[in-house]
Protein backbone atom coordinates (compact mmCIF):
# COMPACT_ATOMS: atom_id res chain seq x y z
CA UNK A 1 0.00 0.00 0.00
CA UNK A 2 1.36 3.39 -0.92
CA UNK A 3 2.22 5.81 1.82
CA UNK A 4 -0.44 8.39 2.61
CA UNK A 5 0.84 11.73 3.77
CA UNK A 6 -0.40 15.25 4.30
CA UNK A 7 1.82 18.29 4.51
CA UNK A 8 1.56 21.65 6.15
CA UNK A 9 2.05 24.68 3.91
CA UNK A 10 3.76 27.56 5.70
CA UNK A 11 2.42 30.87 4.46
CA UNK A 12 4.30 34.15 4.39
CA UNK A 13 3.36 36.15 7.43
CA UNK A 14 1.89 39.58 6.73
CA UNK A 15 1.03 40.66 10.26
CA UNK A 16 2.10 38.99 13.50
CA UNK A 17 0.24 41.07 16.08
CA UNK A 18 -1.99 38.98 18.28
CA UNK A 19 -0.49 35.63 17.24
CA UNK A 20 0.43 34.55 20.74
CA UNK A 21 1.20 31.07 21.95
CA UNK A 22 -0.68 30.24 25.12
CA UNK A 23 -0.09 27.11 27.16
CA UNK A 24 0.90 24.52 24.57
CA UNK A 25 0.48 21.46 26.79
CA UNK A 26 -2.97 22.53 27.94
CA UNK A 27 -3.98 23.15 24.32
CA UNK A 28 -3.02 19.58 23.48
CA UNK A 29 -4.93 17.89 26.31
CA UNK A 30 -8.34 16.69 25.16
CA UNK A 31 -7.98 18.41 21.81
CA UNK A 32 -8.08 15.27 19.69
CA UNK A 33 -4.99 16.37 17.78
CA UNK A 34 -2.98 13.57 16.17
CA UNK A 35 0.25 12.59 17.91
CA UNK A 36 3.57 13.27 16.25
CA UNK A 37 5.29 10.40 14.53
CA UNK A 38 3.93 7.03 13.50
CA UNK A 39 3.37 7.96 9.87
CA UNK A 40 6.31 6.11 8.38
CA UNK A 41 8.76 7.57 5.89
CA UNK A 42 8.31 9.83 2.88
CA UNK A 43 10.76 9.50 -0.02
CA UNK A 44 11.39 12.74 -1.93
CA UNK A 45 13.41 12.77 -5.17
CA UNK A 46 15.58 15.82 -5.89
CA UNK A 47 18.17 16.52 -8.60
CA UNK A 48 20.87 17.04 -5.98
CA UNK A 49 21.56 17.39 -2.27
CA UNK A 50 22.92 20.61 -0.78
CA UNK A 51 26.69 20.65 -0.34
CA UNK A 52 26.17 22.30 3.04
CA UNK A 53 23.28 22.40 5.47
CA UNK A 54 24.00 26.04 6.23
CA UNK A 55 20.66 27.77 5.60
CA UNK A 56 22.36 31.04 4.66
CA UNK A 57 24.02 29.24 1.74
CA UNK A 58 20.84 27.57 0.44
CA UNK A 59 20.93 28.93 -3.10
CA UNK A 60 18.59 26.68 -5.07
CA UNK A 61 15.25 24.98 -4.86
CA UNK A 62 16.56 21.62 -3.63
CA UNK A 63 18.69 23.15 -0.88
CA UNK A 64 15.82 25.35 0.33
CA UNK A 65 13.52 22.36 0.55
CA UNK A 66 16.01 20.32 2.58
CA UNK A 67 17.30 22.91 5.02
CA UNK A 68 13.81 24.19 5.81
CA UNK A 69 13.04 20.89 7.53
CA UNK A 70 15.97 21.41 9.91
CA UNK A 71 15.82 25.15 10.51
CA UNK A 72 13.15 27.80 10.94
CA UNK A 73 13.13 31.50 10.13
CA UNK A 74 12.03 33.91 12.83
CA UNK A 75 8.73 34.74 11.19
CA UNK A 76 6.26 32.26 9.79
CA UNK A 77 2.65 31.23 10.08
CA UNK A 78 1.83 27.57 10.63
CA UNK A 79 -1.48 25.75 10.49
CA UNK A 80 -2.41 22.09 10.51
CA UNK A 81 -3.77 20.46 7.36
CA UNK A 82 -7.42 20.78 6.37
CA UNK A 83 -8.02 23.42 9.05
CA UNK A 84 -7.35 20.83 11.74
CA UNK A 85 -5.60 23.31 14.02
CA UNK A 86 -5.77 27.05 14.44
CA UNK A 87 -2.97 29.10 12.82
CA UNK A 88 0.09 29.58 14.99
CA UNK A 89 2.98 32.01 14.88
CA UNK A 90 6.47 30.54 14.61
CA UNK A 91 9.57 31.49 16.58
CA UNK A 92 8.47 35.13 16.66
CA UNK A 93 5.10 35.87 18.24
CA UNK A 94 4.88 39.54 17.25
CA UNK A 95 6.83 42.05 15.16
CA UNK A 96 6.03 45.73 15.76
CA UNK A 97 7.59 48.60 13.80
CA UNK A 98 8.27 52.07 15.09
CA UNK A 99 6.37 54.90 13.46
CA UNK A 100 9.18 55.55 10.98
CA UNK A 101 9.82 51.80 10.48
CA UNK A 102 13.48 52.05 11.34
CA UNK A 103 13.11 49.99 14.54
CA UNK A 104 11.29 46.68 14.66
CA UNK A 105 10.62 45.04 18.03
CA UNK A 106 10.22 41.27 17.80
CA UNK A 107 8.78 39.21 20.66
CA UNK A 108 10.08 35.64 20.73
CA UNK A 109 8.44 32.36 21.64
CA UNK A 110 9.86 31.06 24.92
CA UNK A 111 10.44 27.41 25.78
CA UNK A 112 11.98 26.51 22.41
CA UNK A 113 15.26 24.62 22.26
CA UNK A 114 17.60 23.85 19.42
CA UNK A 115 18.11 20.21 18.60
CA UNK A 116 21.44 20.35 20.47
CA UNK A 117 19.64 21.44 23.64
CA UNK A 118 20.66 25.11 23.50
CA UNK A 119 17.81 27.47 24.45
CA UNK A 120 16.34 29.64 21.73
CA UNK A 121 16.23 33.20 23.04
CA UNK A 122 17.21 36.77 22.23
CA UNK A 123 20.90 35.98 22.64
CA UNK A 124 20.64 33.32 19.93
CA UNK A 125 18.97 35.78 17.55
CA UNK A 126 21.65 38.40 18.23
CA UNK A 127 24.39 35.83 17.52
CA UNK A 128 22.75 34.99 14.17
CA UNK A 129 22.27 38.66 13.30
CA UNK A 130 25.98 39.34 13.73
CA UNK A 131 26.69 36.66 11.20
CA UNK A 132 24.11 38.10 8.78
CA UNK A 133 25.72 41.54 9.06
CA UNK A 134 29.15 40.13 8.19
CA UNK A 135 27.93 38.02 5.28
CA UNK A 136 27.29 39.40 1.76
CA UNK A 137 24.19 37.20 1.53
CA UNK A 138 22.93 38.38 4.89
CA UNK A 139 23.46 42.03 4.01
CA UNK A 140 21.59 41.54 0.76
CA UNK A 141 18.66 39.90 2.52
CA UNK A 142 18.57 42.47 5.33
CA UNK A 143 19.64 45.83 3.88
CA UNK A 144 20.11 48.85 6.16
CA UNK A 145 20.48 46.71 9.28
CA UNK A 146 23.14 48.21 11.53
CA UNK A 147 22.40 46.56 14.88
CA UNK A 148 20.25 44.05 16.74
CA UNK A 149 19.93 44.34 20.50
CA UNK A 150 18.14 42.36 23.18
CA UNK A 151 16.22 44.37 25.80
CA UNK A 152 14.86 41.13 27.28
CA UNK A 153 15.45 37.39 26.86
CA UNK A 154 12.25 37.16 24.83
CA UNK A 155 12.66 40.37 22.81
CA UNK A 156 15.00 41.66 20.13
CA UNK A 157 15.09 44.96 18.25
CA UNK A 158 16.21 45.30 14.65
CA UNK A 159 17.74 48.77 14.17
CA UNK A 160 17.85 50.12 10.62
CA UNK A 161 19.49 53.21 9.15
CA UNK A 162 16.61 53.49 6.64
CA UNK A 163 13.00 52.29 6.75
CA UNK A 164 12.49 48.72 5.52
CA UNK A 165 8.71 48.33 5.16
CA UNK A 166 8.92 44.64 4.23
CA UNK A 167 11.17 43.51 7.08
CA UNK A 168 8.56 40.96 8.23
CA UNK A 169 8.66 39.31 4.82
CA UNK A 170 12.44 39.38 4.76
CA UNK A 171 12.69 37.70 8.16
CA UNK A 172 10.57 34.83 6.82
CA UNK A 173 13.23 33.90 4.25
CA UNK A 174 14.55 30.37 4.75
CA UNK A 175 18.13 31.60 4.30
CA UNK A 176 17.73 33.68 7.46
CA UNK A 177 16.75 30.68 9.53
CA UNK A 178 18.06 30.66 13.09
CA UNK A 179 20.89 28.25 13.90
CA UNK A 180 22.21 27.31 17.30
CA UNK A 181 24.92 29.64 18.63
CA UNK A 182 26.93 26.48 19.23
CA UNK A 183 27.18 26.09 15.44
CA UNK A 184 28.63 29.57 14.93
CA UNK A 185 32.39 29.97 15.26
CA UNK A 186 33.93 33.45 15.39
CA UNK A 187 37.44 32.39 16.36
CA UNK A 188 38.85 32.31 12.84
CA UNK A 189 39.17 36.09 12.63
CA UNK A 190 37.42 36.05 9.23
CA UNK A 191 33.88 36.66 10.36
CA UNK A 192 31.52 34.10 11.83
CA UNK A 193 31.72 30.61 10.34
CA UNK A 194 28.90 28.07 10.28
CA UNK A 195 30.04 24.76 11.74
CA UNK A 196 28.31 21.76 10.20
CA UNK A 197 26.47 20.05 13.02
CA UNK A 198 23.93 17.27 13.16
CA UNK A 199 21.61 19.11 15.54
CA UNK A 200 21.77 22.88 15.22
CA UNK A 201 18.24 23.85 14.16
CA UNK A 202 14.84 24.26 15.80
CA UNK A 203 12.95 22.57 12.97
CA UNK A 204 10.67 19.52 13.05
CA UNK A 205 13.30 17.17 11.64
CA UNK A 206 16.93 16.56 12.51
CA UNK A 207 19.72 15.02 10.50
CA UNK A 208 19.72 11.24 10.59
CA UNK A 209 22.33 10.22 8.02
CA UNK A 210 23.87 11.74 4.94
CA UNK A 211 25.44 10.04 1.96
CA UNK A 212 26.27 11.05 -1.60
CA UNK A 213 22.90 9.88 -2.94
CA UNK A 214 20.54 9.99 0.04
CA UNK A 215 19.91 12.22 3.02
CA UNK A 216 17.74 10.94 5.84
CA UNK A 217 15.96 13.24 8.27
CA UNK A 218 14.39 11.92 11.45
CA UNK A 219 11.54 13.42 13.44
CA UNK A 220 12.75 15.80 16.14
CA UNK A 221 10.74 14.62 19.14
CA UNK A 222 11.36 17.91 20.96
CA UNK A 223 9.98 20.18 18.24
CA UNK A 224 8.00 22.99 19.83
CA UNK A 225 5.13 22.68 17.32
CA UNK A 226 4.24 19.08 18.14
CA UNK A 227 2.22 19.85 21.32
CA UNK A 228 0.01 22.14 19.23
CA UNK A 229 -0.77 19.46 16.68
CA UNK A 230 1.51 20.87 14.00
CA UNK A 231 3.42 17.60 13.67
CA UNK A 232 5.51 16.25 12.20
CA UNK A 233 3.55 13.02 12.01
CA UNK A 234 6.08 11.23 9.81
CA UNK A 235 9.00 9.52 11.46
CA UNK A 236 11.39 10.32 8.64
CA UNK A 237 11.87 12.05 5.31
CA UNK A 238 14.36 10.56 2.87
CA UNK A 239 15.72 12.87 0.15
CA UNK A 240 16.89 10.77 -2.79
CA UNK A 241 19.22 12.08 -5.51
CA UNK A 242 17.85 11.60 -9.01
CA UNK A 243 19.69 14.03 -11.33
CA UNK A 244 17.68 13.39 -14.50
CA UNK A 245 14.05 14.40 -15.01
CA UNK A 246 13.27 11.01 -16.54
CA UNK A 247 14.81 9.27 -13.56
CA UNK A 248 12.69 11.21 -11.07
CA UNK A 249 9.54 10.48 -13.05
CA UNK A 250 10.36 6.78 -13.25
CA UNK A 251 10.97 6.54 -9.50
CA UNK A 252 7.63 8.23 -8.91
CA UNK A 253 5.79 5.91 -11.30
CA UNK A 254 7.39 2.86 -9.68
CA UNK A 255 6.36 4.01 -6.22
CA UNK A 256 9.99 4.18 -5.06
CA UNK A 257 9.45 7.84 -4.12
CA UNK A 258 6.25 9.68 -3.26
CA UNK A 259 7.40 13.12 -4.48
CA UNK A 260 9.47 14.02 -7.56
CA UNK A 261 10.71 17.60 -7.65
CA UNK A 262 10.90 19.11 -10.18
CA UNK A 263 9.40 17.67 -13.34
CA UNK A 264 9.32 19.47 -16.69
CA UNK A 265 6.30 20.06 -18.89
CA UNK A 266 6.45 16.58 -20.44
CA UNK A 267 6.90 14.86 -17.08
CA UNK A 268 4.04 16.81 -15.55
CA UNK A 269 1.81 15.79 -18.44
CA UNK A 270 2.66 12.11 -17.88
CA UNK A 271 1.94 12.44 -14.15
CA UNK A 272 -1.35 14.23 -14.79
CA UNK A 273 -2.57 11.40 -17.01
CA UNK A 274 -1.69 8.74 -14.42
CA UNK A 275 -4.71 8.15 -12.13
CA UNK A 276 -2.41 7.39 -9.20
CA UNK A 277 -0.38 10.59 -9.51
CA UNK A 278 -0.98 14.32 -9.07
CA UNK A 279 0.92 17.49 -9.86
CA UNK A 280 1.42 20.93 -8.38
CA UNK A 281 2.88 23.96 -10.10
CA UNK A 282 4.02 24.32 -13.66
CA UNK A 283 3.77 24.63 -16.55
CA UNK A 284 7.56 24.55 -17.08
CA UNK A 285 8.57 23.13 -13.69
CA UNK A 286 6.37 21.57 -11.06
CA UNK A 287 6.09 18.77 -8.54
CA UNK A 288 4.89 15.27 -9.30
CA UNK A 289 3.57 13.22 -6.40
CA UNK A 290 1.48 10.26 -5.47
CA UNK A 291 -2.19 11.10 -5.47
CA UNK A 292 -2.42 10.31 -1.77
CA UNK A 293 -0.04 13.12 -0.87
CA UNK A 294 -1.91 16.24 0.18
CA UNK A 295 -1.09 19.81 1.04
CA UNK A 296 1.85 20.71 -1.20
CA UNK A 297 -0.19 23.57 -2.58
CA UNK A 298 2.60 26.11 -2.28
CA UNK A 299 4.37 24.69 -5.32
CA UNK A 300 3.11 27.72 -7.21
CA UNK A 301 5.99 29.64 -5.61
CA UNK A 302 8.33 28.08 -8.17
CA UNK A 303 11.21 28.64 -8.88
CA UNK A 304 12.23 29.43 -5.30
CA UNK A 305 9.67 26.98 -3.86
CA UNK A 306 10.20 28.79 -0.59
CA UNK A 307 6.69 27.97 0.60
CA UNK A 308 6.86 24.18 0.48
CA UNK A 309 7.74 22.71 3.84
CA UNK A 310 7.25 19.20 5.16
CA UNK A 311 6.70 20.25 8.74
CA UNK A 312 3.31 18.56 8.99
CA UNK A 313 3.36 15.16 7.37
CA UNK A 314 0.71 12.73 8.45
CA UNK A 315 0.42 9.04 7.69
Amino acid sequence: MRLRAATLAVCALVGLAGCGGGDEDDARIGSGLPPAGGGGELAYALPSLPSTLDPLMADDRAALTVVRQLYEPLIERLAGPYGQTSPQAGLALTARPSRDRTTWTVTLRLGVRFQDGTPFNAAAVVANSRRWQRSPVGRQLLPHLFAVDAPRPDEVRFLLDQPVPDLVSRLSDTRLSIVSPEALDSRSGRGIRFVEAAASGTGPFELGSKGPARLMLSRFAGWWGSPMGLGPALDAVSFVVAPQLEQRLRLLQEGTVQVADPLDRAGLHVAETDPLLATVGGPLKGIGMEGSVRGIDSGVTIPALAGVWLTRLRG
